[in-house]
């Protein structure tokens, strides 16, 4: 069984579509439901550094404790933005997902097809519409 977390908020629609993706590949992942059980300091640290990019890149921009704390400013250092993330959870970006083959920030809600150890078993349609994998498990380009 392939171990696969996901770090969800089912409000948000590219969230809902990348647990979607996960599970038309066959796989029940972990859910973390971020907003009500938010990763540790630590955590955090080691997600955002398995991904691979900037602490700023993983915050969220368009929520209230963004402007309200000023967070657009550059005088926040890392530990300063990791802190407002630990206090704010809705200033993570989302989802992210972790498998055996990476750990992506998964915007849009394909990137997850990226690190999927197993390929789609159908066809699947985002919640927009959008076609993105065929009847026979491919994506459609």
């Amino acid at each position: 069984m392939t171990d696969i977390t996901i770090y969800h908020n089912p409000a948000c629609g590219t969230s809902r579509n990348t647990l979607a993706f996960i599970r038309n590949s066959g796989i029940e992942p972990t859910i973390i439901l971020y907003l009500e059980t938010p990763p540790s300091r630590e955590k955090l640290k080691a997600l955002i550094s398995a991904m691979g990019i900037s602490v700023r890149s993983l915050l969220r921009k368009n929520v209230e404790p963004f402007e309200q704390l000023g967070l657009a400013e550059e005088r926040f250092n890392d530990e300063q933005l990791i802190e407002a993330m630990l206090n704010y959870p809705i200033l993570i970006n989302r989802p992210i997902v972790v498998s055996p083959l990476g750990t992506r920030l998964c915007r849009p809600s394909e990137t997850v097809l990226d690190i999927l150890p197993d390929a789609q078993q159908g066809a699947f349609i985002k919640e927009d519409g959008e076609k993105v994998i065929d009847q026979h498990g491919n994506r459609i380009v």
